[in-house]
């Protein structure tokens, strides 16, 4: 690329004349991720989306079938990236696409096809890749923005192995500010995205400091109300109460409230042990520990949020223990007289926590006596958010920012209410943003003059990206709210020295890239190169001729990040059961279920756990049904795209011979046949049919299915299915009795998701290659065509089912003619043997004997 004097423009292919500053530090990094993939660490502002532009634009020049793919985390994210491209690139507008859940599927389609650049959340590229809608091969260069999120089961993850299988010419950059706390991790994430080498950019290197300005740190410590503190007590008390019925049990030698989470974590482990040599002592004893971690989130909130917002744990609570099916566990908790008092004590509190009145004094301390524009207020809890917001807009102006689902009392905001709030704020119009951690992550928050953690996080990687919001232009302060004595502390010193460990890592890591790229290769980057047509991991990308081409531990242990948005799909799960799961694969981005993690987690609480809701960016159905073709020389199973929150649909079309296809199925879960559809149900999803919490009952899927399809079939999928709910099991049996001798539909058992795809690969192949079956999708549709019902009268006579209904309307014309044909006529039709001609004959000639 060409350039003009350092501080200038930049200018090159595709480059608009003068649009970007010519920084030294970010044309380095971009030609060294022309070279080969490539994990970018740049510090927060300093532009690491510029450097990946630069890397699309020479990876684009000359050649019009090329295509560039950018992946960011949420919605607000991938429109700042796009409105950034279209600004600093000679393309067409209309060829710079965003591709986000809010577009229909087809749409996508087509927007994919006409693109030059795509920007989008990697949920949907997940799906559509699953669907088999989109290809990567003319995707010559794929950036992951917020790259550290590609741990776990992200999305990031599939995608990059797709990525590498598919492109003719593949390049990979990773992008972020704080890509690991650890070389381990650092590591895992880029064996995930298969990139070969670190490229690292401190604020100590001399192209970088130049642009950064000292960011000062303080720690303010509060000291709790009596009030607080007799109500945490109480609470505690009973934490204690049921850690000494687990002691009892053997599984613990504790019974202090302050019990780590490894201490919780081992406690599990023997709980599990139990439970699965069919001990009722692990029973009883998960569901104790279930309570323990309830009451250690209302601790949490009582200690480092507000008494209002545990006055709203404690009333999500309550529902849940009235509600059909509720766990013993809630019902437990909410009967205990010490929580009914702590309950009674915080509804009558009618103070606030002294955190907010620092809180406020700290803002009138930057915007007044120090005449500054704009402050960020961070907190991890929505409930929180929502009542700071109303209490400093008593003094300032002041918005809140949350994100997009919808929590139990609390509307999320729109996509265009979130853009419409950052560009209100970078106009000025008001003061003071208090936001979730939906802020945290690279969207293009304005230069502010202090940023304020309500409570601290637990994890270098977020506290890195909240101070990011300042220190830009000008000197900036970052004020972090301690409550004395509380996990607050804990969290805060294991977020510093993880910082400092990380910052550490990243400096050393930057001297031995050689290693680096060895150790790669060691753990399996070269898998990535040697699967498809993309470029290999110590070879370079050439295309332009160039030499280059869970909530886990806490309280002082290792912290996976929690609380944190990984995708506009999480936006804020509230707390469900009695667990809420969060994790940088699907994490809660308001911190209500996040805050659950951030209080000592609550995942993996047993048999009363249950998911976060991770549906908001997945295709919304619209009651469509659509025949799929199987592939001549693989199998197909169609999925219904409201089942892409399980793991089976991926796994699904990583198994050779099977191609996978998005459907809105109106009947079923997988269609693997014209006659095998299969509802897929988790043991907490059947159980919920049976105590009326599920929104459609398994019997009403099933005469669907029984209505549709020759061969239903139920997965039941999960252990203890007489174990984890407290349902008797004279209603299970009578269940799973019913789906069999009244729907005629075969249950089948399996442990996991595993078991499920590789049951469902085998059926398909059994359906479609050994007895020579297509994949037909039925269901009711809005309304029917004269032929669709012909061949649903038919279809229904003896369970032909559709292909031979077809066969026998084509043979003889009318449905009247096929009723009143002979068992000889009936097969001269294709695919209607004897037996078959025989059974249509006994169904339309024998007598009703109702």
């Amino acid at each position: 690329m060409a350039t003009t004097d350092e501080g200038e423009g930049v200018s090159g292919p595709l480059l608009a004349d003068g649009f970007l500053e010519d920084r030294t530090y970010q044309r380095k990094l971009a030609d060294a991720a022309l070279e080969t993939h490539t994990l970018v660490c740049l510090p927060t502002g300093l532009g690491k989306t510029t450097v990946s532009l630069l890397v699309t634009a020479d990876r684009l020049a000359g050649d019009v079938v090329n295509k560039s793919l950018l992946l960011a985390p949420t919605k607000p994210l991938v429109t700042q990236h796009a409105e950034f491209y279209r600004e600093a690139l000679e393309v067409p507008d209309d060829e710079i696409v965003v591709y986000t859940g809010d577009t229909r599927p087809d749409d996508r389609a087509d927007l994919w096809s006409g693109a030059r650049i795509v920007v989008a959340t990697p949920e949907v590229v997940e799906n559509d890749l699953v669907g088999n809608r989109i290809d990567l091969t003319d995707v010559v260069h794929c950036t992951f923005d917020e790259c550290h999120r590609a741990t776990g089961d992200y999305a990031y993850n599939y995608i990059a192995e797709r990525y590498h299988e598919q492109a003719r010419d593949s390049l990979a950059t990773g992008m972020s500010a704080s890509p690991g706390d650890d070389e381990e991790a650092i590591l895992e994430v880029c064996a995930n995205l298969g990139l070969a080498q670190v490229e690292v950019m401190t604020e100590d290197d001399a192209d970088v400091s130049t642009y950064t300005h000292e960011t000062s740190v303080d720690w303010e410590r509060i000291e709790l109300p009596e009030t607080v503190i007799e109500l945490r007590d109480a609470i505690n008390e009973v934490i204690e109460d049921r850690l000494a019925k687990l002691r009892e049990l053997g599984v613990t030698n504790t019974s202090k409230a302050d019990v780590s989470e490894r201490e919780i974590q081992k406690i599990q482990g023997q709980l599990r042990d139990l439970m699965n040599n069919d001990q009722s002592e692990g029973y009883e004893g998960m569901s104790f520990l279930a309570e323990v971690r309830k009451l250690r989130t209302a601790v949490t909130y009582a200690e480092t949020q507000s008494v209002e917002s545990l006055r709203r744990y404690f009333e999500r609570q309550k529902q849940a223990a009235r509600s059909s099916g509720a766990s013993k566990a809630d019902q437990r908790m909410i009967s205990e007289p010490k929580v009914r008092e702590a309950i009674r004590r915080a509804e009558d509190y009618d103070d606030l926590h002294p955190k907010f009145r620092r809180t406020r004094m700290l803002i009138a301390q930057t915007l007044g006596i120090e005449n500054g524009d704009r402050v960020i207020v961070f907190t991890e809890s929505r409930d929180t958010a929502e009542t700071l917001t109303d209490f400093l807009g008593e003094h300032f102006t002041a918005r809140k920012f949350v994100g997009q689902s919808d929590t139990e009392g609390s509307d999320g905001m729109t996509q265009n209410e979130q853009q419409e709030t950052l560009d209100e704020f970078r106009a000025g119009e008001f003061e003071v943003l208090v936001s979730t951690s939906v802020a945290e992550e690279g969207l293009d928050v304005p230069e502010v003059d202090l940023v304020l953690f309500y409570e601290p996080v637990p994890t270098a990687i977020r506290a890195i990206q909240r101070k990011g919001r300042t220190g830009r232009q000008t000197e900036g302060a970052v004020s972090v709210l301690l409550a004395e004595d509380t996990r607050d502390e804990a969290y805060f010193w294991k977020a510093r020295n993880d910082q400092k460990r990380m910052e550490k890592e990243l400096r050393s890591l930057k001297s031995m890239a050689g290693e680096i790229e060895s150790e790669l290769t060691q753990t399996g980057m070269d898998e990535f190169a040697d699967a498809g047509g993309g470029a290999d991991a110590s070879d370079s990308a050439d295309a332009d001729g160039s030499d280059g081409s869970a909530p886990h531990e806490t309280g002082g242990e290792s912290v996976a990040e929690v609380g944190e948005v990984t995708s506009e799909a999480d936006d804020a799960a509230p707390e469900t059961g009695d667990s809420a799961t969060t994790s940088q694969a699907s994490g809660d981005g308001d911190g209500q279920a996040g805050l659950d993690a951030f209080a000592g987690g609550e995942s993996g609480a047993g048999g009363d756990a249950a998911p976060a809701d991770d549906t908001a960016d997945r295709d919304e159905p619209d009651g469509e049904v659509a025949t799929a073709s199987a592939d001549d020389e693989s199998v197909e199973v169609v999925v219904d795209q409201r089942e892409l929150d399980a793991a089976i649909a991926k796994d699904l079309s990583r198994t050779d011979g099977v191609v996978t296809r998005l459907e809105t199925l109106a009947v079923g879960d997988y269609v693997l046949s014209d006659r095998v559809v299969v509802e897929r149900k988790t043991v907490s999803d059947f159980l919920d049919t049976l105590t009326g919490d599920d929104e459609r009952s398994l019997f009403e899927q099933l005469t669907d299915a029984a209505r549709y399809y020759a061969r239903p079939v139920v997965v039941v999928e999960g252990e203890d299915l007489y174990g984890e709910r407290n349902v008797h099991p004279n209603a299970i049996n009578g269940a799973l009795a019913s789906i069999a001798v009244d729907f005629g539909a075969s249950v089948l058992r399996t442990t996991d998701a595993d078991e499920t795809r590789e049951l469902m690969a085998t059926i398909a192949t059994r359906e479609q290659e050994d007895e020579d079956r297509t994949v037909s999708v039925h269901g009711e549709k809005s309304s029917k065509t004269l032929a669709e019902q012909q061949e649903y009268v038919v279809a229904s006579v003896a369970e032909v089912g559709p292909v031979t209904a077809e066969s026998l309307l084509a043979e003889f014309g009318s449905v009247e003619a096929v009723m009143t044909a002979d068992a000889d006529d009936l097969m001269a039709a294709e695919g209607v043997g004897e037996v078959t001609a025989q059974r249509i004959r006994e169904v339309v000639g024998s007598d009703y004997d109702g």
